[in-house]
């Protein structure tokens, strides 16, 4: 075995792990911190399959700056009683458990089956994950839409401002 397959089995399970605590934990400042470690570890995953951009913008992006938004998003609800937020049986957790169950045994198929075998890796597969590949790939071929999700994000967030300053009462 070498590094790379090492480091990547490795990574696979403290991201396996990390996110069966988000699911787990009871309190939500552990989910969260387990969140956090749970990007890192995709971020690792990501820099095994030689996509060092996308690595660096799962630590920028997702650990930096949407889970610190999270974080205080939770500290500042003060849930207090955790007692209340226990729910008992209802369809959702019957649902939930059944598409779990169905997920396990298409993984359990797919092991069984070797279809996962195939590892082989694109020579250019170094090349691919580098901002200079990923950047001439967005202003070229997708600019359209790159150019759309901008406007759609822009009238978002004035739609977001005029809805908050409408609610906010007058100073007399």
């Amino acid at each position: 075995m070498t590094l790379e397959i090492i480091s990547f089995v490795v990574f696979a399970l403290l991201a396996i792990a990390s996110a069966l605590l988000v699911i787990t934990a009871k309190h939500p400042v552990v989910s969260a911190m387990s969140m956090i470690f749970h990007f890192f570890m995709l971020a690792g995953l990501y820099l095994t399959l030689s996509a060092q951009f996308i690595a660096v913008m799962q630590v920028m992006v997702y650990a930096g700056a949407i889970m610190v938004l999270v974080v205080f998003a939770i500290m500042l609800l003060n849930l207090g009683d955790e007692g209340k937020l226990r729910s008992g049986f209802n369809f959702r957790k019957l649902v939930a458990w059944f598409l779990g169950g169905a997920l396990a045994v298409q993984i359990a198929v797919l092991l069984s089956n070797g279809a996962l075998s195939n590892t082989a890796i694109s020579e250019k597969a170094s090349e691919l994950g580098t901002a200079q590949v990923i950047g001439g790939e967005l202003f070229t071929n997708y600019i359209y839409p790159i150019e759309i999700v901008g406007i759609l994000l822009f009238a978002a967030i004035v739609g977001a401002i005029y809805m908050a300053k409408k609610n906010l009462p007058t100073e007399e």
